[in-house]
C-alpha cells in the first residue's frame, strides 16, 4: 500500500497540470470549424456504420439507427444509444433482468469510452460541448469541455493542432485520473470512406492501445 501511495505521489508531483486558462468561444469555434475541415466531418456525419476493435471489447455500431453491438468475453448486448436500453446475452442466453440491467450498463459504459476515443473530434459540436482557444507555443490549442452526456461529464480535453488544423494529441482533464494534463497522442491515422480515424493511441509513452479490424460504410 505504501508503495501505491508513493507511485501515485510521484505520478502527481512530476506529470500534474492546472487546466490552462482560456482565450474565448470565438476564437474555439472558429478552430473547431478549422479542425472539422481538416478532419472531413461531413464525411464522417455522412457514414451508416462504424465496426472496429479496441483490445478484448468489439463494436458494431449503426449510427442511422442510433444502435450498437457490444461483445466481450461471452457477453452480447445490443444497446440503442438514443434510449439506452438494450438486451444481453451471456453464452447465448437471454439474461435475467437484473443480469440484463447491469451488463446493458456496463455496454454503455464501454462504448462511451472506447468509441470516445476513436470519433472524439468529430463530437465537438454534441449537446453540452462548451470550445474555447488556448495559447500555444506550438500549433493551435482547442479546449472541449463535455457538460453532460457520455459516462463522465464535466471532462475537458486540450486538443493539440498542428499548423493544418489537424489533431496531433491531447491533455484530459478528467474524473477518473487523479492528475490533470496527462498527454495522449493519436497515431497512425487512416482515411476510410473520407474520414479520418486512429489507428492506436499511446499515452504517456508506454500505455498504448490499438484499434484494429476497423471497417466504416
Amino acid at each position: 500500500m505504501v508503495g501505491i501511495i508513493f507511485s501515485i505521489s510521484i505520478l502527481i508531483f512530476v506529470f500534474d497540470e492546472k487546466l490552462p486558462d482560456p482565450e474565448g468561444t470565438q476564437k474555439g469555434l472558429w478552430l473547431a470549424e478549422k479542425m472539422s475541415k481538416a478532419m472531413n466531418k461531413s464525411a464522417y456525419d455522412s457514414l451508416s456504420f462504424i465496426s472496429w476493435q479496441y483490445g478484448s471489447h468489439h463494436y458494431d455500431w449503426n449510427k442511422k439507427e442510433d444502435s450498437v453491438k457490444v461483445i466481450w468475453a461471452n457477453f452480447e448486448v445490443n444497446v440503442s444509444t438514443r434510449t439506452l436500453e438494450g438486451i444481453a446475452y451471456r453464452g447465448g442466453v437471454i439474461l435475467s433482468d437484473d443480469q440484463n440491467k447491469k451488463s446493458v450498463e456496463k455496454a454503455i459504459r464501454y462504448f462511451n469510452n472506447d468509441s470516445f476515443w476513436l470519433v472524439a473530434p468529430y463530437k465537438i459540436y454534441d449537446p453540452g460541448v462548451i470550445l474555447y482557444s488556448v495559447s500555444l507555443p506550438l500549433g493551435h490549442g482547442l479546449m472541449v469541455t463535455h457538460t453532460q452526456g457520455g459516462s463522465t461529464p464535466g471532462d475537458s480535453y486540450l486538443w493539440l493542432l498542428d499548423d493544418n488544423y489537424f489533431p496531433r494529441a491531447w491533455k484530459m482533464w478528467v474524473n477518473i485520473l487523479p492528475v490533470g494534463g496527462v498527454k495522449s497522442e493519436w497515431m497512425g491515422w487512416q482515411k476510410k470512406k473520407g474520414a479520418w480515424f486512429p489507428g492506436s493511441f499511446e499515452t504517456l509513452f508506454f500505455y498504448k492501445k490499438e484499434v484494429k479490424n476497423l471497417v466504416v460504410y
